[in-house]
C-alpha cells in the first residue's frame, strides 16, 4: 500500500450541508432555526446547565462524594514552649500525661512535637512525630525524643 492510495472509507465524507440558501435547499429562509426567539438570533443561546432561570441541576443536587479530610489522622500539636513551662526534670511527657495536666481535652490520633521555644529541662517525650529542630531541642536539653 503506498500512500497516494489511502483514502477515507465508503460514507465517511458526506457532502456540506449548506444553510440558508434558498428554498430550493431545504434548508432556507430561517436555516432550521425556526422563527424568532434567542435561540434564532445571532450569538443567541444560553450558557451549558442554563435551566431558564430555574435552579440548574448541579446546583439542586447534594455535594457527594470522596474527601480525605473525614478519614484524615488529627494530631494534638504542642510546642517546646509549653513542655518547658508544665513539666519537670525527669518527667515523661505523653498523651496520658498531657491529658491528666488538662492540656488535652479530647481524643487524638496522635501526638506531634513543635520545635518552637527552648526546653531547659530533661523530659522524656513519647509522641507520634517530631519536628527535626524540636528532636534536636530535647536532645540538647538532654532528654529522649521517642517515636511511638
Amino acid at each position: 500500500m503506498k500512500i497516494y492510495e489511502l483514502q477515507p472509507g465508503p460514507g465517511a465524507n458526506a457532502e456540506a450541508y449548506r444553510k440558508g440558501r434558498g428554498h430550493g435547499s431545504g434548508n432556507g429562509k430561517t436555516a432550521g432555526r425556526g422563527h424568532k426567539g434567542q435561540k434564532a438570533r445571532s450569538g443567541g443561546g444560553v450558557r451549558p446547565g442554563f435551566e431558564g432561570g430555574q435552579t440548574p441541576l448541579y446546583r439542586r443536587m447534594p455535594k457527594r462524594g470522596f474527601n480525605r479530610k473525614r478519614f484524615a489522622d488529627v494530631y494534638a500539636e504542642f510546642n517546646l514552649y509549653i513542655i518547658d513551662k508544665y513539666f519537670e526534670d525527669g518527667d515523661t511527657v505523653n498523651m496520658e500525661t498531657l491529658a491528666a495536666k488538662g492540656l488535652i481535652r479530647k481524643e487524638f490520633d496522635g501526638l506531634s512535637i513543635l520545635g518552637d521555644g527552648e526546653l531547659g529541662k530533661k523530659v522524656t517525650v513519647q509522641a507520634t512525630r517530631f519536628t527535626k529542630s524540636a528532636a534536636q531541642k530535647i536532645d540538647q536539653a538532654g532528654g529522649k525524643a521517642e517515636v511511638i
